[in-house]
């Protein structure tokens, strides 16, 4: 995802000299042609993430397209009050890349597990929260979001996260994309979760069951539309996400049934209210929240078998 990000915002500031790149001293490997190319237009700003923030709220207040890239807790959790008062409070035109979205950088503990983010930034008035499933939603969420003025807050991962689109998908800011048609279920999918969404839809298949898997890119706003035909198209909705199931894309969900009265079975799947305190792969430390897909599939068809 990350190297589809760079190259689309690559190929968007050969045309817009008014997009600028900040980082936190990282990205090596990812940025170093970009910087190459515009020079003047992209800086490290060394292991100081709120100075970084700062920086990039008076840039955008100078009239220019302001990204931050940096590690997700590095953008979120750290510089929480500079994001809130300097960005989101200003409508500034800062779009903040967190990069290695859940529990990408499992090897490093679990300071660097990004299980809250999406419950933070879409906690900020005017934020909007994107978090792409594959490598040609990112690029289109890269185009769409420097289309528009405001804050963003881009979730990505880093991976090299396989793609599930074989052609480019139509993609806009707050509306879903359903990629798989059926009625017996529903799965509602965000970020790096959307190809495990496609293995339990295909496993659920050989059971004879056919689920309906969206993909619910953008967070905040919410594309209730979609969310409230699933409920009642289908026997059941479960959302699956790495990200707290407090706060994400699960309550997100929640609130919309609630909020309408919709009475249906629902599940979210997601990382479980704890922290961690272990090492190892992405799909170890999955496996142990129950992110598997065997694990999720088991799931849906026992959830399915009492209803």
């Amino acid at each position: 995802m990350r190297t589809a990000f760079i190259t689309t915002l690559e190929s968007l500031a050969g045309k817009n000299k008014n997009i600028f790149l900040l980082n936190g001293d990282l990205g090596f490997s990812v940025l170093e042609h970009f910087t190459k190319k515009f020079p003047r237009r992209a800086y490290n700003m060394g292991v100081a993430e709120a100075n970084m923030m700062g920086v990039a709220a008076g840039l955008a207040m100078s009239g220019k397209t302001v990204f931050v890239y940096s590690i997700i807790p590095f953008v979120t959790s750290r510089v929480f009050e500079q994001v809130r008062n300097d960005i989101a409070l200003q409508k500034a035109n800062v779009k903040i890349v967190g990069v290695g979205s859940g529990l990408t950088y499992g090897p490093l503990g679990p300071t660097h597990h990004a299980i809250e983010d999406l419950a933070i930034m879409r906690a900020l008035p005017n934020m909007i929260v994107v978090a792409p499933g594959d490598p040609k939603e990112t690029a289109e969420a890269t185009k769409a979001i420097v289309s528009i003025k405001g804050p963003v807050y881009l979730r990505i991962g880093k991976k090299g996260e396989p793609e599930v689109y074989r052609r480019t998908p139509r993609f806009s800011l707050g509306k879903g994309i359903v990629v798989k048609t059926g009625n017996d279920c529903a799965i509602i999918t965000t970020g790096n979760m959307l190809y495990t969404g496609v293995i339990v839809f295909k496993k659920l298949q050989e059971k004879r069951l056919r689920a309906r898997l969206i993909a619910l890119h953008t967070v905040k706003p919410l594309d209730e539309r979609i969310i409230k035909k699933a409920a009642k198209e289908t026997r059941a909705i479960f959302t699956l996400e790495e990200h707290s199931i407090i706060g994400g894309l699960g309550s997100a969900v929640a609130e919309v049934l609630a909020e309408n009265n919709i009475n249906t079975h629902f599940r979210r799947f997601g990382i479980r209210d704890r922290f961690l305190p272990k090492t190892g792969s992405q799909d170890y430390l999955r496996s142990i929240h129950q992110l598997s897909p065997s694990a999720i599939t088991r799931t849906i068809i026992s959830d399915l078998s009492k209803k």
